[in-house]
């Protein structure tokens, strides 16, 4: 394997992304820690942390980008007969904590997460900075108030970067990702970075774009990486 630049604690800066390795699939750089300043320099940039607990922090920016245009969602007809029913009430930012603890568990239950401590704790600092949001789904059905699906990601300039989603019953994720992609719409958002492809993305209606396609729409979205078309209201 072709050497990795090791980054440093001290230095937020990344190598070009045109020299992510195509074995395995865009590893960038290795290390440093997950300060907010190096996260907002690297997902302004197309790059992102993905890693395992144990591991050092590996940085990736992968070719082609699975995206996905908020109205460009595909809605199958088991999904919209969910949706007519009503059942469920949708929330923004109010239990970020919780959604992402739950997407972490559920991948834990699946054989492992990349949604470590660290990563929590670091995401943790960007909602309370206001960059980092999430979709909260809501079953009334009970005395309690059940949070049963849920997405989280981060938003720069028209740009939400998707992380994660959970779903803890029939369909909650896709519907959280349905109420997610409507209101972008609504606060003039116009690209969901969805990481790397899979037959799943795919039947929601993503498709690919080459690294240099998205680079230059990031380019063309974001001026400032703590300023987001996201309104907190």
């Amino acid at each position: 394997m072709p050497d990795i630049p090791w980054l440093e604690n001290n230095d937020n800066q990344f190598p070009d992304v045109e020299l992510a390795l195509t074995d395995p699939d865009g590893l960038l750089a290795v290390g440093g820690e997950l300060s907010v300043a190096r996260l907002l320099n690297a997902y302004r940039r197309g790059i992102f942390p993905w890693y395992e607990e144990g591991q050092p922090v590996l940085w990736w920016s992968p070719n082609p980008r699975c995206v996905l245009y908020p109205d460009q969602m595909h809605v199958s007809r088991s999904l919209k007969k969910t949706l007519r029913k009503n059942r469920f009430k949708i929330t923004f930012d109010t239990a970020f904590t919780e959604v992402i603890t739950h997407c972490a568990n559920i991948r834990i239950d699946q054989g492992g997460t990349w949604i470590t401590s660290d990563i929590m704790t670091a995401f943790q600092q960007l909602h309370a900075l206001g960059v980092a949001h999430s979709v909260e789904v809501w079953d009334f059905s009970s005395e309690q108030p059940q949070l049963v699906g849920g997405v989280y990601g981060i938003a720069m300039g028209k740009v939400f970067f998707g992380e994660s989603m959970f779903s803890r019953c029939t369909d909650a994720s896709k519907i959280a990702l349905y109420h997610l992609c409507q209101q972008l719409q609504a606060w003039g958002f116009n690209l969901i970075d969805c990481q790397v492809d899979s037959e799943h993305l795919q039947s929601l209606g993503t498709q690919t774009l080459t690294r240099i396609q998205f680079i230059k729409h990031l380019d063309d979205a974001i001026d400032d990486p703590q300023h987001s078309h996201w309104n907190r209201e």
